[in-house]
């Protein structure tokens, strides 16, 4: 069965005059959401909830509203993201730490609109007046759409390709995904009805923008998107997101970052902060920046002294100079053969190696595509994440002071970070900052290689078949896709501006004896959502990087996979009040599970490591010069 005739149906709701102007169009667009929110509002205040028939007709209303919504969701979720929240936020409750406001304490912000509202109404026990509510909030954000600070925005063609860029990563990243669709059956006729109401967008643009259309060359392509959606299964596990992806979308947002330089595109909002105007493909590694490797060396450009903060970083990564007991390096745990994280054990000794530390070592691999850094997200940065770890007395136990102290009293680091004082001249010494931001940009460049699947995405070479199965699985099925999103496959969704954290009800142990007694997230954000919540990682490089889980409690991708195919940790009967993962059984077959496997395979990066230094720098201080390469220990 295929969607084309629900498609071609939906898109006949939303035909306007030809010589309709695009501010016009916009506006009767918004009037005809609303109109349809406003007459589920009424249905439902007439409507006896505890009937059958009753739910099944507000459902069909909700139904008809996200319809509406997908026509104009290529607006919305641009021209006010916070308010598009209250129209159709994923969570009731969510703890942002956006760009701009991750220098703020995390602020509670409550969800509302239709995917709320068909979620509660899925539920056993309904109340109206809440079932209302929701809806009466999506109706409140609406009007800022209608204000003259929004609407004056649609004078210029600026906003057009930056909503479109937008629109084409939730392509590839959430809205085949069922991401914000609480019935999967939905996901694909909500699709292709959203690409015939983007069509419409497409046409009144370019009728009332000429001089700055969308080019002939786009228009064709996204015309051959629309009849490959059309002629796909309605099942969204049947759905081929692979070829979708690399197709049609991946070359579509080519084109629109084309027109962005062509036409000279200027962005006012924080959407596109971290978004690389000049990166032609979803699956390149400029796409976004969430972290600058460079530290104090940003303005930093000049080849050559390039080179010698990288060299610098590379000798003080394995040096334990940098410890308080001169054993210890940032090797020890991040061991670069093992993609910079430790593999032989559930987590690192600690200082005193006595205990081993509460938490599994991340690989610093692909860390620069993350806002929060930790499990927990404490740090905002490479540099205070690394100055945290020196100075944590349970990991290098080292002071400020002395790892200066130390690191200038060789002749060789004084030489070099001496040399690099001068390209930061507002700064009068030498500081912990210019040692620290020489050792990120070391292991920062190690973030820059790529995978099978990536050069597959972009047309450079072809994917085994049994890959391009568990991508599709991934994408569907398996729901991985809706917490890991393309293309870092970590927690960071489009526009690429936050951190996601997760509440997966962890095991102390295999055995699933209890839960993991560490309140992750809950530390550096006391708030009930918050327990047991960690930051979600990358499953690049995943098939390298055991044990898996803050605890290391899994040490296999088939006990991994197992643990998210049961539900969690409330799928294997452990009492976890908060969880975010669904508890019900994802029912994966031992085919699908490895077909899993071998996607995530694909997403082995193909990386250069160095080989360590042969030896360190000499002292003038007699009693270092005994400290090994990469530590002791």
């Amino acid at each position: 069965m295929v969607i084309l005739s629900i498609v071609a149906v939906l898109s006949s709701f939303s035909m306007k005059p030809p010589n309709t102007s695009y501010r016009t169009f916009y506006t009767v667009s918004i009037d005809e959401f609303d109109k349809e929110q406003q007459d589920l509002i009424g249905l439902i205040k007439k409507t006896e909830l505890q009937n059958d028939r009753g739910r099944s007709d507000i459902k069909k209303g909700i139904e008809a509203a996200r319809l509406k919504l997908k026509n104009i969701d290529f607006w919305l979720r641009y021209l006010e993201p916070v308010n598009y929240k209250k129209i159709n936020g994923p969570l009731p409750v969510e703890w942002e730490n956006e760009v701009f406001e991750k220098f703020e304490k995390p602020y509670k912000r409550e969800g509302a609109g239709l995917t709320l509202a068909e979620m509660y109404l899925n539920g056993k026990h309904v109340n109206k007046d809440t079932l209302l509510h929701l809806l009466e909030l999506s109706e409140g954000a609406l009007v800022s759409y209608r204000a003259d600070s929004t609407t004056k925005l649609l004078d210029q063609p600026d906003h057009f390709f930056l909503c479109n860029r937008l629109y084409l990563l939730n392509l590839a990243a959430i809205y085949t995904t069922g991401f914000e669709c609480p019935d999967s059956k939905n996901i694909i006729p909500e699709l292709g009805s959203m690409i015939a109401g983007v069509k419409d967008i497409y046409r009144s643009y370019n009728r009332s923008f000429d001089r700055s259309p969308l080019s002939g060359a786009y228009m064709a392509l996204y015309d051959k998107m629309e009849e490959f959606v059309n002629k796909q299964p309605v099942s969204f596990e049947e759905f081929d997101h692979f070829s979708f992806i690399r197709d049609f979308v991946n070359p579509l947002f080519a084109i629109n970052q084309q027109l962005l330089s062509q036409y000279h595109i200027i962005s006012q909002s924080f959407n596109d902060y971290c978004l690389e105007n000049s990166c032609g493909s979803i699956f390149n590694k400029q796409l976004y920046r969430a972290q600058n490797i460079k530290g104090i060396y940003a303005l930093v450009e000049d080849p050559k002294a390039l080179d010698e903060i990288k060299a610098a970083g590379k000798m003080l990564f394995y040096d334990p100079i940098l410890s308080g007991n001169n054993e210890r390096s940032c090797a020890s745990c991040h061991k670069p053969t093992e993609y910079f994280t430790d593999t032989s054990f559930a987590s690192s000794l600690s200082f005193n190696q006595q205990q081993r530390l509460q938490r599994n070592t991340p690989s610093l691999i692909n860390v620069i595509y993350n806002h929060l850094l930790m499990l927990d997200g404490k740090q905002l940065s490479l540099h205070s994440q690394a100055e945290a770890v020196m100075t944590n007395p349970e990991e290098m136990g080292g002071s400020e002071k002395e790892i200066v102290e130390k690191v200038l009293s060789c002749k060789e680091y004084k030489a070099v970070f001496k040399k690099l004082l001068k390209t930061t001249p507002e700064v009068k010494e030498i500081t912990l900052e210019h040692i620290i931001s020489a050792v990120t940009y070391y292991y920062g460049g190690f973030s820059k290689y790529y995978a099978p699947f990536d050069e597959a995405m972009n047309n450079k070479q072809t994917l085994d078949r049994e890959a391009i199965r568990g991508f599709n699985l991934f994408m569907s099925k398996a729901k991985c896709a809706t917490c890991h999103f393309v293309p870092q496959f970590n927690g960071v969704a489009p526009p690429y501006i936050s951190s996601e954290f997760e509440v997966l009800g962890t095991p102390a142990d295999t055995a699933y004896s209890k839960l993991s007694e560490d309140k992750g997230r809950y530390n550096i954000n006391p708030a009930a959502e918050m327990v047991g919540a960690f930051r979600t990682g990358t499953i690049r490089n995943a098939a390298h990087t055991k044990p898996y889980m803050h605890n290391g409690v899994f040490n296999s991708l088939e006990q991994l996979i197992d643990f998210y195919d049961a539900g969690g940790g409330t799928g294997k009967k452990l009492k976890v009040s908060n969880q975010t993962l669904p508890s019900d059984s994802l029912k994966l077959s031992p085919t699908e599970k490895k077909e899993l496997i071998s996607f995530i395979r694909s997403l082995n990066e193909n990386i250069t490591f160095d080989v360590p230094p042969r030896q360190l720098p000499n002292s003038s201080k007699k009693e270092l010069n005994t400290r090994k390469v990469g530590g002791d220990y």
